[in-house]
């Protein structure tokens, strides 16, 4: 099978890219390398990466031909970067979704999509979360519409290996990662009871392969483990008296995140495998 990962030089997309190349399929990859790295760039035969900025181009037969999937990973996926600056995250995460879809349309080509658990917390709270959503509400349309088979899967805080560990969008867990290695001190934003269900990214991946199997229109999947922890007990998972700090609250930042899976499971087979507290045992071992 050959297949397009859309971020395909990111944190999700990279880990995506190793597990397709292990099923045996041909992978091409266009990322706009806006947080993707050319160091995560896998060296093999069956995968091509491209530089392409998504929102500014429509017609792909110049770079691929008989597709049989696209993943469409690739978006800048932070709350609050989009609070500062919204133009480029409604730009990279609705205009180049629609870009997608409507290739997609024109090859009938199925396309599984990365949701976001954020618009659960107020679609009008940022831009980003507005432009998640707005890519399931495109994906809803073209199913309807023009009858392409579109599934949705909702990420809920991923982490793992290639996750960002610095600048606007690391993840709690890279930085904390990134922190404990250097032997500096955990930073906490707000009080630190905001509670987060986080989810290994080798899961996450099993859900995306496992949606590109199905027969779908517009069906939404929650990958998340239905557990979650607070920001403070994640950071005593490094150690109860490992120094901590507490910086200012965000705008943008919300109490509760949750997944519900029951639904992959029944229709995809899918359950959570990774858990946290055996990630960061692994962590506190590698140091």
């Amino acid at each position: 099978m050959k297949v397009i990962v859309t971020g395909g030089a990111g944190f999700v997309g990279t880990n995506l890219v190793k597990r397709l190349l292990l099923d045996g399929h041909k992978v091409i990859s266009l990322d706009n390398y806006s947080t993707g790295k050319t160091t995560n760039e896998v060296e093999h035969k069956r995968v091509q990466y491209f530089d392409v900025e998504l929102s500014e181009v429509r017609d792909y037969d110049t770079i691929v031909d008989d597709v049989d999937v696209i993943f469409h990973i690739g978006a800048l996926a932070r709350i609050q970067p989009s609070l500062t600056d919204p133009l480029p995250h409604i730009k990279n995460n609705f205009i180049s979704t629609l870009n997608i879809l409507d290739y997609a349309r024109v090859k009938n080509i199925p396309v599984v999509y990365a949701g976001s658990s954020s618009f659960h917390h107020g679609l009008y709270e940022s831009p980003y979360a507005w432009s998640k959503w707005s890519g399931e509400e495109l994906c809803k349309l073209y199913s309807n519409v023009y009858d392409l088979k579109t599934s949705i899967c909702r990420f809920y805080n991923v982490y793992g290996p290639h996750q960002l560990e610095d600048g606007d969008y690391s993840t709690v867990i890279g930085i904390f990662e990134r922190q404990y290695r250097n032997g500096e001190t955990l930073t906490i934003t707000a009080d630190g009871q905001q509670r987060r269900d986080f989810t290994h990214v080798e899961d996450i991946v099993d859900g995306l392969v496992r949606c590109a199997s199905g027969d779908f229109k517009a069906e939404f999947f929650e990958l998340g483990t239905g557990t979650n922890y607070s920001i403070n007990e994640v950071a005593d998972l490094f150690g109860k008296d490992y120094p901590k700090k507490y910086l200012p609250a965000r705008r943008g930042e919300y109490d509760v995140t949750l997944a519900d899976y029951s639904k992959a499971e029944l229709k995809l087979g899918w359950k959570p495998t990774k858990n946290l507290e055996e990630y960061i045992k692994g962590v506190l071992w590698r140091k």
